[in-house]
């Protein structure tokens, strides 16, 4: 079971072509939502059909290079890579985008 690693811009880049499928949520130390949707995305690093999976937080503030390629416009914001591409990112609120999110990135093809 993988738990969620803390990431930061110096190893995205690494961790995201290492790993075959990635979610990073941004976060803030401020936002509700973000603290809201902890416990789910948590609950979601564990679930067996997320297994392959890697599961990243980062600060926002505190990570400029990838806040902006993934054009950050707020927090809890998600970023889902596949094979080292960026295959989307949105400003997500509800356990069930997150839910969306994870599904698309688990149906991630070549």
């Amino acid at each position: 079971m993988m738990a969620i690693q803390t990431s930061s811009d110096k190893e995205l880049r690494s961790i995201i072509f290492e790993k075959e499928r990635v979610i990073v949520k941004f976060i803030d130390e401020e936002c509700q939502i973000c603290k809201a949707l902890a416990p789910s995305f948590s609950t979601f690093s564990e679930d067996p059909k997320y297994q392959d999976i890697t599961f990243l937080k980062m600060d926002a503030a505190e990570n400029p290079v990838s806040s902006k390629e993934v054009k950050l416009t707020g927090t809890p914001f998600f970023a889902i890579y596949f094979k080292g591409t960026l295959r989307d990112c949105a400003l997500l609120s509800s356990e069930e985008d997150v839910r969306k999110y994870l599904d698309r990135l688990v149906s991630c093809q070549e």
